[in-house]
């Protein structure tokens, strides 16, 4: 049981240690060929967003906000992937993940 105990708090730290990893760790996603790039963390914290002044056009707002998203969800699907790839070793043998946790 002691053993059972001790497996477990490990797992606990590295699930922990992992977090903390994903959440200082920032990945980029882009649209429009580099004109709106969107940075989140690992977690999947929107924490910048860059716009070409070539993407602005006061005439077509509409096409600039449709590139504004691709660019975040490109970024969240990059986000996921490391998450994924970071967590999946981790919570492997738990029945498919933890109980509130996004992985």
């Amino acid at each position: 049981m002691q053993q059972l105990m001790k497996q477990a708090q490990k797992m606990q730290q590295a699930l922990a240690q992992a977090q903390q990893e994903l959440a200082e760790a920032k990945v980029q996603g882009s649209a429009g060929g580099g004109l709106v790039e969107a940075t989140v963390t690992g977690a999947g914290e929107l924490v910048a967003l860059t716009i070409a002044p070539a993407a602005v056009d006061p005439e077509d707002t509409e096409t600039l906000a449709d590139l504004v998203l691709a660019a975040v969800r490109d970024a969240n699907q990059a986000a996921q992937k490391m998450q994924a790839e970071r967590m999946g070793p981790l919570t492997q043998g738990m029945g498919g993940g933890i109980p509130g946790l996004p992985f």
